[in-house]
């Protein structure tokens, strides 16, 4: 007995050496830390948001539009939906939830991390307003220190009207007045509960499950909130029910100066980068790419239809943007092919521009592609099928390229395929998600970037109160394809402007490549593109239905928006000349070879101009066949034949060639004809003849003759020939024949 209570006391005495460490510790550590009444209740802190001149961007102030509410105010449901999803023991506990504390803090120890929350909403409220997102035990125990004298301050309604007042919602909105106007075009105190549950779903993670990202997210996240409620006693189950089943119809606002869609995707962006929203409210400075002159073109744009447009340097900084849209991703249509197919193509080295592939009627288990416009169009190259954006040949090249190889890509490109995306449709845009649009341009500006990419950035610089750089835009860039690929990818592209689908941007003395691309059938389309670039910019617009209604909308409407953006960009000076030659090897084709047979064979070294096609392929792979058309003659093998006591040869029809023509007969050898083709040379021979017939090429001084072929052995009958002899009618035994 006397050893068990030995063993208790010295257990006890343990602890009480513990809890006295670990007090001494922690006031030492939080020593100085105190809460700052004014920070708790000053809404007007702002983050200061630059354009790319450094001239302060008016609409990214929050003070003018954040407002503030009263939890008095408030439906009892928006106040519990807060209550459900970050804080089910708020009015219960002290500022402190102790028993999820020590889950996290054998969590992190189990993962020997600090990540993981814990946190109450007073805890938020502090480390919101008085402290940085540093993830370290000073800063935890100063939060704790501050939680503890925020809750004998305030009470619980006050710290949850302050929480309410400065949490972030993703997209420049702090405060749930703010965030419900932006959403949901309300006053906080009309919110209904799906929009209640939907707004505090968002705090987690406010750009992962904005409406205007993904809708299916948020809509997944607003139920999981509404499952809380139900859980906690806050709804019954038809409330449930009934909230389930409202559609959230979001729609965001936008500012007066027109850049709030701008502004919206910056605070994105800060959001991605783990930069601390809340510590940077206290005179933080976010530099951007913004070109307020193009951003003020676009947000003037009028169109009949939802729309966004972006436009981007090479470097990947957004001059300008604006979505209808938010960030939510579209099937990308014939955007894909270059960069799924036909850049894959030429990289696996299947292909050149000038490969000739057959635009027909083919099935692939049942899959069936057609063209736009309703036609097949036989033997046409590479360069013609995607500047004309035809589907059948795109699908033939996916095909030989193998799915397998397109997934590859894909990845390099940053470019996510579902399961179910896995199919031939691939070619055509046929995708379960999508891309947004600022995507797009990233992946195409690998073209203009010699085969690799930078990702977009509205953001160039980051830098605290102090003016010390808190992050600055990476210059690295993502290799995907070689410099020869991008150069012929550029060449086909630009043909897509010379004598394509985006033939409304031609004319401009200076190189633009472009693609357009349409999702719809022939009752409309539900998305519209063109992806434009040149050496300096990359710039994309959009026209469709968020609801997916079938809309009069072609890819040709995308380019006039595209037309009024190269005026501006280069408005002064054109930009250098896009590259479509490095990495690149120039070869002379046979010309007939090529349009006849649709082969490519090197030409014949002696062949004349008029005869040659020029044509580009990667370095290493240009063609080893060489074509003797010239300097060897070959013909296929002519017709002959009798009739009226005349003979008829007849010759195929052959550009360049000349011939020689011969009869070997009784009498010997004899030329009857010289000279260029003609389609039927007669000769009246005596008996029997051999014909032969040599083509041959005259290339200046010298001829270079082609084998000499003989044709078969005439013999013209007496009965026939109008050489025959006189019957004689003197000897005739005319009794007895």
């Amino acid at each position: 007995m006397k050893k068990l209570l030995g063993i208790i006391l010295t257990l006890a005495s343990v602890a009480a050496i513990a809890a006295a460490t670990g007090y001494a510790v922690f006031a030492l550590v939080s020593k100085g830390a105190k809460l700052d009444e004014s920070k708790l209740t000053d809404y007007s802190r702002t983050i200061t948001v630059c354009d790319a001149r450094g001239d302060e961007i008016a609409d990214a102030s929050l003070e003018a539009k954040r407002g503030s509410v009263s939890v008095k105010q408030l439906k009892e449901y928006t106040v519990n939906a807060f209550i459900a999803s970050e804080d089910r023991e708020f009015y219960r506990h002290r500022g402190l939830n102790y028993k999820r504390m020590i889950k996290a803090l054998i969590a992190d120890v189990t993962s020997r991390s600090f990540s993981q929350g814990a946190s109450t909403i007073s805890q938020q409220l502090i480390k919101n307003t008085h402290l940085t997102g540093d993830k370290t035990i000073k800063r935890k125990l100063t939060e704790i220190k501050l939680t503890k004298t925020l809750e004998r301050w305030y009470s619980k309604d006050e710290i949850l009207e302050m929480y309410l007042n400065t949490i972030y919602f993703g997209h420049n909105c702090y405060g749930l007045e703010g965030a419900a106007r932006f959403y949901f075009g309300v006053p906080a105190e009309e919110l209904t509960l799906s929009q209640s549950a939907a707004l505090a779903g968002l705090i987690a993670s406010p750009n992962n499950y904005s409406p205007f990202n993904d809708a299916e997210k948020c809509l997944k996240r607003r139920d999981i909130v509404l499952k809380a409620m139900l859980d906690c006693g806050f709804i019954d189950e038809k409330e449930y029910g009934s909230a389930r089943k409202e559609r959230l119809d979001a729609a965001p606002r936008k500012g007066e100066d027109g850049t709030e869609d701008y502004i919206s995707a910056v605070f994105a962006e800060l959001e991605r980068l783990g930069l601390d929203h809340y510590g940077l409210l206290d005179g933080g400075k976010v530099v951007t790419y913004l070109d307020k002159e193009l951003q003020k073109l676009i947000d003037d744009t009028e169109a009949d239809c939802d729309f966004a447009a972006v436009v981007t340097s090479q470097q990947g900084g957004v001059k300008a943007y604006r979505s209808d849209i938010g960030g939510a991703k579209r099937q990308p249509g014939s955007t894909i092919k270059p960069l799924l197919v036909y850049a894959p193509a030429i990289e696996e080295k299947l292909i050149c521009p000038a490969t000739k592939i057959a635009d027909e009627k083919v099935d692939f288990g049942g899959y069936t592609p057609a063209n736009h416009d309703g036609k097949f169009h036989g033997y046409i190259s590479a360069a013609e099928a995607l500047a004309k954006s035809y589907n059948v040949p795109a699908v033939k090249t996916l095909n030989a390229l193998t799915l397998a190889k397109a997934e590859d890509y894909a990845r390099r490109l940053g470019i996510p395929l579902e399961e179910e995306d896995k199919n031939l449709a691939l070619a055509l845009g046929g995708m379960s998600r999508g891309l947004t649009l600022e995507q797009l341009c990233e992946k195409y500006r690998a073209f203009a970037g010699g085969g690799a990419y930078s990702p977009t950035a509205f953001i160039k610089e980051v830098t605290a109160k102090d003016g010390s750089v808190l992050y600055r835009a990476p210059a690295g860039r993502i290799a995907v394809f070689s410099q020869g690929t991008a150069s012929l990818t550029n060449e086909m592209l630009c043909k897509a402007v010379t004598d394509g689908t985006a033939k409304r941007l031609g004319g401009r003395g200076y190189d633009v490549a472009a693609k357009t691309g349409t999702c719809g059938n022939a009752t409309g389309n539900t998305d519209a593109y063109c992806i434009a670039y040149t050496s300096a910019d990359c710039m994309g617009v959009w026209l469709g239905s968020a609801d997916n209604e079938r809309l009069k909308i072609s890819g040709g409407d995308c380019c006039n928006v595209i037309n009024g953006l190269l005026d501006k960009l280069y408005a002064c000076s054109p930009p250098p000349a896009l590259d479509r030659e490095s990495g690149t090897t120039e070869s002379e084709i046979d010309g007939e070879e090529y349009a006849k047979n649709n082969r490519i064979v090197l030409a014949d070294p002696v062949a004349p101009k008029l005869s040659v096609i020029k044509i580009r392929t990667l370095y290493g792979c240009e063609p080893t066949e060489r074509s003797e058309r010239f300097s060897h003659p070959t013909i296929k093998k002519p017709q002959i034949k009798a009739q009226n006591g005349k003979v008829f040869i007849e010759l195929c029809h052959t550009k360049y060639y000349a011939y020689i023509i011969k009869r070997r007969d009784e009498s010997g050898d004899s030329v009857i004809y010289e000279g260029p083709w003609q389609q039927i040379t007669e000769d009246v021979p005596h008996g029997k003849a051999t014909y032969s017939v040599t083509p041959y090429y005259s290339g200046g001084d010298k001829k270079y003759y082609g084998d000499e072929i003989f044709l078969p052995e005439i013999c013209l009958s007496a009965e026939s020939s109008p050489r025959q002899t006189p019957p004689d009618i003197v000897r005739r035994d005319w009794v007895n024949d």
